[in-house]
């Protein structure tokens, strides 16, 4: 390539290119699950069995690999068989430093079925650089792993920080970067050696894919025993949910930078609503890790936030109740505005404030988004 590319238009062509055999622009589907084999009987065509290879992966790894920096993405089934894939890659009595605050159903999975399989885990604040420190276990701590910002609080960790933290103790460092996206934060670049997404919400960006996706700062020994869970287990999306994937990826500046605009718009609105207690926005000037977020994050502040509705737990639920332009469900990322009440989903057990609702702020015009939000909670708050 004589130029190099902007990431903008690495994520429009999704690393495709027009079919040799047809000059299709976009990519065919590669439904086969096993290949022909050589008359010597090897694999000269490098490709074996679609678990563990398959073309419909390739395009949307080597964008992923583009726009992070990577030198390997793997492809998964869903974000919580990447996510759980890293953590298989250690041995048991393994001890993990995880963010207190993070996605629900990996938490859950953390407590249940990895500490009975023998990894030992630390839920600190990642935020807190001091109590990660203090957690640390050196010659016994191979891995810290923090989401930022974190789900559904917005939590803001120093990826630079912890990355020094980690490799001091001669630990790793993955981070879950669903909700900042490549668009704004490159983990890679700031000393992670892994980055981690739910490709099922913004990198996919309609609410039509379950997938995950996992990016190596090096091909090394534990990137090998990852890419093993992967294909030992059979963690792998379908053919046609990749190509969904890889289609999502085409728009993803566009999407991102837009509802990360509406979201920004939104907080300080709501920031001055008479019903709301608080508005968790890492793109307001007042909350807590605003400072580290701006540095660390180019372009916006993601297009997740949430508020805390005054009367409690009752009022918020009312003001789910009226919406009618947000749509009452569960994720995020999508090009449709979500609104949940994440303490019902998650349980007595949740961190969770009972009076919080969360906001996945999709591409609608802003000023629909906030007159039918704005409506809702006085609404609730006269009945």
């Amino acid at each position: 390539m004589s130029n190099p590319r902007r990431p903008e238009t690495v994520a429009a062509h999704a690393a495709s290119h027009p079919d040799p055999l047809t000059g299709a622009v976009i990519p065919p589907l590669h439904l086969s699950t096993t290949y022909e084999r050589d008359e010597d009987l090897g694999y000269g065509r490098g490709r074996c069995y679609a678990r563990a290879d398959n073309p419909s992966f390739d395009a949307a790894a080597a964008t992923l690999d583009g726009l992070e920096g990577g030198t390997g993405t793997l492809l998964f089934a869903s974000g919580m068989a990447a996510a759980t894939a890293v953590f298989q890659a250690l041995a048991p009595g393994d001890h993990v430093v995880v963010g207190r605050v993070m996605y629900w159903a990996l938490r859950a999975w953390l407590t249940g079925a990895a500490s009975r399989w023998g990894l030992t885990v630390s839920f600190v604040d990642t935020a807190d650089l001091d109590a990660v420190r203090a957690a640390l276990r050196p010659g016994q701590t191979k891995l810290i792993w923090a989401e930022t910002p974190a789900n559904p609080l917005w939590t803001v960790s120093d990826i630079a920080a912890l990355a020094e933290l980690a490799h001091a103790a001669g630990a790793r460092l993955a981070v879950d970067s669903t909700a900042a996206t490549p668009v704004l934060t490159r983990p890679l670049s700031l000393g992670a050696d892994l980055v981690v997404h739910s490709a099922s919400k913004y990198l996919n960006g309609h609410s039509d894919v379950i997938a995950g996706t996992v990016t190596a700062a090096r091909a090394d020994e534990f990137w090998a025993a990852i890419k093993a869970v992967q294909v030992q287990q059979g963690g792998v999306p379908g053919a046609f949910e990749a190509w969904l994937l890889q289609r999502g990826l085409r728009t993803l500046f566009l999407r991102v930078r837009a509802q990360s605009a509406s979201a920004l718009t939104l907080a300080e609105r709501l920031s001055a609503h008479p019903a709301v207690a608080a508005v968790l926005y890492p793109g307001l000037p007042d909350f807590p890790g605003h400072e580290i977020a701006a540095r660390q994050m180019n372009g916006g502040f993601g297009g997740m936030l949430s508020i805390r509705v005054k009367g409690g737990r009752e009022r918020a639920i009312a003001t789910a109740a009226r919406v009618e332009l947000w749509r009452r469900a569960t994720s995020l990322g999508g090009v449709e505005s979500l609104i949940e009440h994440r303490a019902s989903i998650e349980g007595p057990t949740s961190p969770v404030p009972d009076d919080l609702l969360r906001l996945s702020v999709g591409i609608e015009a802003v000023e629909d988004l906030w007159t039918d939000l704005a409506t809702a909670l006085d609404a609730a708050t006269l009945a």
